[in-house]
């Protein structure tokens, strides 16, 4: 029998599902279940970096292997955490839910600019995560100096006092039409001159060695959703000896295997090297990601041939899990990245740009 990842103690497990609200209702609550349990102490979500990495990447597998949606939630705002950490943030308060909102696809982003009150945001902010249950964000923004990170409160009514709810920040309706990873809750938001906290100085969000870091506990959300795909096809070979049916097994069995064997790895030597002080965070990273992304693809493909299309017509959990995964991994550039790591390992880090 395929060992599944234990989730850990005091969250709930999800069942059931259906529309998109639907969807995003259950991550929602799934993903401040878990926040909650994390405040509380009865899971453990360490920081990079500090000895127990590995246990941090575990939890992340085990959320994601539940459900993908409430996993990026949880991802977002356990990076949260360890960027406010890093760049000496104010901490994370109870009944605070966090996301990182950092994508800068094409278009005029946020734009951040300094007054006599302090720092506000302008403009329209894509992907944002966790949009209608996250309290709180950390925000990318172009300021007169260059790309800044923010912290901002977000002004959801139902999650904070309305003393401390932030003005102008407003899901845009119709930006998030997605099927897979449909609760993950990332429609496109409206900053209307919302208040803003700097949080470190001018790039230092892509300059810390905990970017790097966060990637590949990125990577251990893909690998605890491949394990999730994987479950209908173990659960098979198990109810009846088939050869067939056992090569796809022992594929998506070794393919596992060694994407938990990197993470691992990968785990150890943040912890050896925290501060990234061997410059080689980067280089990990793209390996780790590139590596459990081919995984995820190969899982994929094992699991389908193997399985038909019964699972998918009749198993909604598999089918999400399916549909989530795929779209989910596409976090991976592909061929970017690919060229990234090979520019890297060939020319080092200067010479590669």
């Amino acid at each position: 029998m395929h060992d599944a990842i234990p989730l850990p103690a005091g969250v709930e497990t999800s069942d059931g599902g259906g529309s998109t609200a639907l969807a995003v209702r259950r991550a929602a609550d799934r993903f401040t279940r878990f926040v909650d349990a994390v405040t509380a102490g009865t899971v453990e979500a360490p920081l990079p970096g500090g000895g127990r990495t590995s246990a941090r990447f575990d939890v992340l597998s085990a959320v994601a292997e539940d459900d993908l949606c409430a996993a990026r939630l949880a991802e977002g705002h356990l990076d949260a955490a360890a960027i406010l950490a890093e760049l000496d943030g104010d901490p994370v308060a109870p009944g605070h839910y966090w996301g990182v909102w950092a994508a800068e696809p094409p278009g005029s982003g946020l734009t951040a600019t300094r007054g006599p009150d302090g720092w506000v945001l302008n403009g329209l902010k894509q992907y944002c995560s966790g949009a209608h249950s996250c309290t709180h964000a950390l925000v990318t923004a172009t300021a007169e100096d260059g790309r800044r990170l923010f912290a901002v409160r977000t002004g959801i009514p139902e999650s904070l006092p309305e003393a401390e709810a932030g003005p102008g920040c407003a899901p845009v309706p119709g930006t998030w039409r997605a099927i897979g990873m449909a609760g993950s809750d990332s429609p496109d938001i409206r900053f209307t001159d919302v208040p803003a906290t700097p949080v470190g100085g001018v790039e230092a969000y892509l300059r810390r060695p905990g970017f790097h870091h966060g990637g590949v506990g990125v990577a251990a959300c893909w690998y605890g959703g491949a394990r999730a795909v994987a479950r209908v096809l173990f659960t098979r070979a198990e109810q009846r000896a088939d050869p067939f049916t056992d090569a796809h097994a022992g594929a998506v069995d070794l393919r596992l295997y060694t994407a938990g064997t990197v993470l691992r790895r990968a785990a150890e030597e943040i912890d050896l090297d925290p501060l990234d002080k061997a410059g080689t965070a980067g280089l990990r990273a793209l390996r780790v990601r590139a590596l459990v992304a081919e995984v995820c693809s190969e899982v994929l493909d094992h699991v389908g041939r193997a399985t038909g299309a019964g699972p998918l017509c009749h198993d909604e959990r598999h089918a999400r899990a399916v549909t989530d995964l795929g779209v989910y991994v596409r976090q991976h550039h592909a061929e970017r990245d690919l060229a990234a790591l090979g520019g890297l390992v060939a020319r080092g880090p200067e010479e590669s740009r």
